[in-house]
Order: C-alpha cells, then structure tokens, then sequence
C-alpha cells in the first residue's frame, strides 16, 4: 500500500472487525467496540487530511463529521436507555444517526463536482433512473408505511422518513459517483465501498422491519458488522495515499453504457411494472398512482437517454464521415474527397460553361528532404506547406492531399494564364526553402474526371524532367482527339 498510516489502518481495521464477531451481543463492551470503530474511522480520516493535503480537504472533513456524527449515535442511545428504558422514538440517537446523511452527501456533491466540471448529462440521466426505480421501492416499502404509522406523532414521522429519504439521496450520490468517467484509484474504491457498506446496512435493516423479523444474536452482528465495515473503509480511503488524487478533475466518461450498467438500468425501468404486478398477485393494489407516477419519471428517463445516444450517435457519424475525408496529417481533402469533388465541379462547369483547371503539385526532392532531417520535419513540411498553400488560393479553389507528396488543386473559373498564376504564388510561397513542380490542365468540355487529371498527371512529370521548380500547362485536347485518344 505504500504508506505507514495505511498499514496501521488496516492492522487495526482487521482486528476491529474480527474482533467485534467475538464480543457478547448486547453488552456494553459491543456498544464501546462499536463506537470505537466509528471514532478511529473518523480519526484516520482527519489524519489523512493531515498528512496527505488533499486538493479539497472540505470533502474529507464532511465524511469524517458524518462518521463521527453517525457513529455518536450508538453512544448516545446506549446512554438514554440507561437513563430511562424507553427514551421514545424519535431521540437524540436518531440526530446523531442521521448526520451521517448530509455530511457526507454534502461531501460527495463537492468532491462530484470537482472531479466533474464538465456537464455530464448521460451520467446524471443514468444516476437519475438508477435512484428512481430504488426510490419507488423505498417508497412502496417504507416511506408510505412509515409516515402512515399513527402511533409516532409528526416529529415521528419526519424521523422515519428520513432515514428512506437519506438512503436515497445517498443512493443518487454514490451512483452518480460510481459512472462517473476518469481513472478509479484505490481511494475511489474504498470511499464507494464505504457507501455500499452502508446503504446495504440500511437496507439489510429495512427488510427485517418489513418482515417483522426480530434477529439473534449472530445476525445482529452481522448486520452492525456492515456499518463497521462502512466507518473503516471511510478510515481506510483517506489513510490510502490516493486520496490527494481523489478530487482531481477527470475526463468525461464515455456516452456508451456497459453491459452492467444496461442490465442495471434495465432493472430500475421494470421496477415499477414488477411492482404492480406483485400487488396484483396478491389482489392488493394500493399503490396505483405512486406506481404510475414512477413509471411515468422511468418513461421519461429512457426516452431522454435514448435521445442522448442517438444525438451521439450522429456526431460520431458526422466525425467518421468528416474523417473519411480528412487528410490526418495536413487537415486537407484527402484523395476520396477528390474523387467526389472533381466530377462534380466537371458536371456543374458543364452546365454554366465555366472554365476550369486542374493542377497537380509534387513537393521537389521530398525523399532526401526526409532523409537529410528525418520524418517529423517531412511532416511539418507537408503541414506547413498544405497551410502556406491555402493561403494563396481563392475561395472556391479545392486543394487536397493527392498521396505522399503530392497535391491537386481544383481551380474553376479560371482561365489556364489566371491557374498558372494563382499555381505559381503557390509555388513561391513553399516553405522550409523548398519548391515544388506542377503540372497544369484545362478541361476541354467533354473530357472525364480522369482524363483530365492524366493529363495534369502527365504535365507534372514533364515539369519534373525539365529540371523540376517549375509549371507546365498539358497540350489542349478537342474532343475530336479525345475521342482518338479512347
């Protein structure tokens, strides 16, 4: 692990944990095993903010406020049962208990927040359905019976609805945390597993309550075993070095959804339907509009995720498309967007009568170029050059990237003199020192894409053998003689 505080954190933390299975159930000496747990948790956490100086201590001070406060509570019910057998419900057990809740909620909007400047929305719709289908559950399960216990009185009922309501929020932070992009150091996974810890805990007690099931001894260590579990992995995270990291900025996560996280938010959007059709079975529907209400938010939260994905779907359609085209290295049309470009600037020329050029350019001697400074100065030559280039050109000129070194340039409108022209302060403008040969063609009005670019073709390798560093215009052709020529 690296690290003496967390070496100590987890020597002690095995013993508390082994150790609390062996100590009588319902004693005091539990209660103090118990409570000692929360506070060194609470401690390690502190010790971590001092040692490790994280980026934003105020998340860590809320988690260790929360795991003191919910860990205060077991001392302070102990202490109102031996003052009076029946402190009553709610108490100042349950204030303690439930300080757990906004502390560290608080402290996962901060460290959310902060780890995710940007606006990840598919994260937020996906973290919204997940806590939806859970609600309803907590909903059917034990908000609506809670608030309709009679026997409790209004401050009762807004206790026990608190206990749900925290769970939930909780739920909402701990997902939204968990499908959040960027790197999972171990520290994330310690402060994840602490919440889980804890909302199992919850949820673990909140089946018993609805079973009405009283647990032995063995059982009722086992599920305190689970808040334990959730103080020392709070203890174990802020001890663990990558704490200092936790609340880094990191990268949107990707808008694809996992196969994990499909299956989970599958099950969330049949929570509702499932629901129903268990108060069917048992010829018990009560909770018609709740139901109804919560699959409608589901509905909604589907369609909205499926829109997300197909507005992703279609810029990454638009990039593949635009990439297609692109010509990685200068950012020019590459050779298929020639291909489309030229017969159809031939068809549109061909109708208005316009004149047109085509005008093939070979950097000269790019080989020893390469060889005499290496690759990465080609590179920048043909970047540069492609940049240099484009400058020169008018509006509705085209320049590609033809392959290696060479480049075409669609020039319409422009007359063979007004091409060698525009070419030459092209050739001028070539940078690093270097020139470049081209070879020029008018379009005779009949010929094809590819005829016309042979013949650019052919007046380029002329310009090459003459000396290269220089234009030449191919012979015109009629179409008399193009015919002859195929």
């Amino acid at each position: 692990m690296g690290s003496r505080l967390m070496r100590f954190h987890l020597v002690v933390a095995a013993i508390a944990s082994a150790g609390f299975l062996l100590v009588p159930d319902g004693g005091t000496l539990q209660v103090i095993w118990q409570v000692a747990c929360g506070w060194f948790a609470a401690g390690m956490v502190v010790a971590g903010i001092r040692q490790r100086r994280p980026e934003m201590p105020a998340t860590w001070w809320l988690f260790a406020l929360g795991v003191f406060g919910n860990a205060s509570g077991i001392v302070v019910e102990w202490v109102l049962t031996r003052l009076d057998t029946e402190p009553g419900f709610p108490s100042w057990a349950d204030a303690a208990y439930l300080s757990l809740y906004p502390a560290v909620a608080i402290g996962l909007v901060l460290l959310i927040r902060r780890r995710t400047a940007h606006r990840d929305w598919s994260s937020l719709v996906d973290a919204t359905t997940l806590t939806t289908g859970m609600g309803l559950l907590a909903w059917v399960f034990m908000v609506k019976p809670a608030a309709a216990d009679p026997s409790i009185g209004l401050l009762g009922h807004i206790v026990s609805v608190a206990y749900p309501v925290g769970d939930i929020v909780l739920l909402a932070m701990t997902v939204r945390l968990m499908i959040s992009g960027g790197a999972r150091n171990v520290a994330f996974r310690l402060v994840c597993a602490a919440l889980v810890a804890f909302l199992a805990g919850d949820g673990a007690w909140a089946v018993v309550n609805q079973m009405g099931w009283s647990p032995g001894p063995t059982a009722h260590k086992l599920l305190a075993e689970a808040f334990l579990a959730g103080y020392l992995l709070f203890g174990a995270a802020a001890a663990h070095p990558g704490m200092r990291s936790l609340t880094r900025a990191v990268e949107p996560r990707s808008g694809r959804i996992s196969r994990p996280l499909l299956l989970a938010l599958t099950a969330a959007s049949l929570v509702g339907p499932g629901l129903l059709i268990l108060q069917a079975a048992r010829h018990r529907v009560t909770d018609v509009l709740s139901i109804a209400l919560g699959c409608v938010a589901l509905f909604l939260l589907v369609v909205t995720r499926m829109a997300q994905l197909i507005k992703q779907l279609d810029v990454q359609t638009e990039k593949v498309r635009e990439l297609a085209v692109t010509d990685e290295l200068t950012g020019l049309p590459n050779r298929r967007a020639w291909n489309t470009e030229l017969p159809r600037t031939i068809e549109r020329v061909r109708r208005t009568g316009d004149p047109l050029v085509v005008a093939i350019l070979d950097i000269d001697h790019f080989k020893h170029f390469n060889d005499a400074y290496g690759h990465p100065a080609g590179d920048r030559l043909l970047k540069e050059a492609a940049a240099a280039w484009q400058d020169q050109l008018r509006t509705a000129d085209h320049l590609a990237r033809y392959g290696g070194e060479e480049f075409v340039v669609l020039l319409p409108g422009a007359t063979a003199a007004q091409a060698r022209e525009i070419v030459d302060r092209m050739r001028l403008a070539t940078p690093l020192g270097q020139t470049f040969s081209a070879g020029i063609a008018v379009w005779n009005g009949g010929e094809t894409s590819d005829a016309l670019t042979d013949r650019a073709d052919k007046a380029l390798y002329e310009a090459k053998n003459s000396g290269r560093n220089r234009i030449v215009e191919a012979a015109p052709v009629d179409g008399l003689a193009l015919q002859r020529l195929t």
